[in-house]
């Protein structure tokens, strides 16, 4: 489940929205926003960065794992709790309203009648979630809060954290150009009127979304979501990360946010990102392993979005404080033992394990 914007009936042109309201752009910690130089030198994270996958975590209803039942995903609790620990960014999903009924496509009032209510005493419908395999499980954690809106997790959660907004769409649908611009539209307005200094970057596994977000704002990093050959789909543009380094270059990205397992099947492929100036960051289950995380530290990967916070964080810790380029207690391997060693890691962690190992 995501965040909502806005119906998109009440959203005016942008033209509207205030001139400064994106007027402060700096932070101690990591960029913003896309400056003139990274125009045409690469846009790039100043630190590796770990990135709360929905806040402190996805939920994983099925797992037996109790910490992916542990606090509501994608809720200001979840997202204020990533926030105790030391990351960058959070990530979490956000859908406009457009004109279907899908769950992706509720209206907003619809959305938040689902699950705990801010309201003492008023209780919400049951909410399910159906797995990939086709299993239904009831969605219940040990920390439940109400679902919110964009504008509410701007103004409630902790200005220090960054925003990784990804920008959800429904891949059984096609869409109009013209209902994709009124969504992004809805986004957009919510994001320059309440960012006041936030890093902001946008993600999307749609190839015409991310261009589109491109194309009407020029002020954050826009990042193509990719699972680069791991499942394939009808638009060839997110079968492999070498289509994903097409479109980045031709429409202007900033980067590519990759499954952590296509890396390591084509370890080539972080090189080829390197050259086109784009920044890379990696998502997956394999991203709760700490040495798994290191080793992508190592090939150059910028930064990894992560489900164990507290545990990710705490191993990465020493790298955040490493200056750039500094090699001092860094292993050296070869090009060809780092593309060995890559390859190896997907066979060695299972990742129906990778919940309970380290554990």
């Amino acid at each position: 489940m995501a965040l909502k914007a806005v119906h998109v009936s009440d959203v005016p042109n942008l033209d509207q929205v205030p001139e400064n309201a994106a007027l402060a752009l700096c932070s101690t910690r990591f960029s913003t926003g896309v400056n003139e130089h990274e125009e045409k030198s690469g846009y790039r994270f100043d630190k590796f960065v770990v990135m709360g996958h929905r806040g402190s975590g996805m939920n994983m209803l099925q797992s037996a794992d109790p910490r992916m039942k542990s606090t509501k995903e994608n809720s200001i609790l979840s997202f204020n709790e990533a926030a105790k620990y030391p990351i960058d960014f959070i990530e979490f999903d956000v859908q406009g309203v457009i004109i279907e009924k899908r769950v992706t496509e509720l209206t907003l009032a619809e959305f938040l009648s689902y699950g705990p209510q801010k309201e003492n005493g008023k209780e919400g419908k049951r909410l399910f979630r159906k797995t990939k395999d086709g299993r239904i499980f009831e969605w219940k954690v040990e920390k439940d809060a109400p679902f919110c809106t964009l504008e509410e997790a701007f103004r409630n959660v902790d200005q220090s954290l960054g925003f990784n907004i990804e920008l959800k769409f429904d891949d059984k649908i096609v869409y109009k150009e013209e209902e994709l611009s009124h969504a992004l539209e809805a986004i957009l307005k919510v994001v320059l009127e309440n960012a006041k200094g936030r890093p902001i970057m946008f993600s999307s596994f749609h190839p015409d979304a991310a261009q589109l977000v491109r194309k009407l704002q020029s002020i954050y990093p826009v990042f193509f979501l990719t699972n680069g050959g791991c499942e394939l789909y009808a638009d060839v543009r997110r079968n492999s990360l070498d289509e994903a380094i097409t479109l980045c270059l031709a429409s202007g990205l900033q980067g590519i946010v990759s499954e952590v397992r296509a890396i390591f099947r084509n370890p080539g492929a972080v090189a080829r990102i390197k050259e086109s100036k784009l920044s890379l960051i990696t998502y997956g289950q394999l991203n709760n392993v700490a040495e798994v995380v290191y080793m992508q530290h190592l090939v150059g990967v910028e930064g990894v979005i992560v489900d164990r916070v507290e545990e990710i964080t705490e191993s990465v810790s020493d790298l955040s404080q490493a200056k750039l380029g500094e090699e001092k207690g860094r292993p050296q391997f070869s090009k060809d033992e780092l593309s060995f060693l890559l390859k190896l890691i997907p066979d060695y962690f299972s990742l129906d394990d990778i919940y309970i190992i380290r554990s």
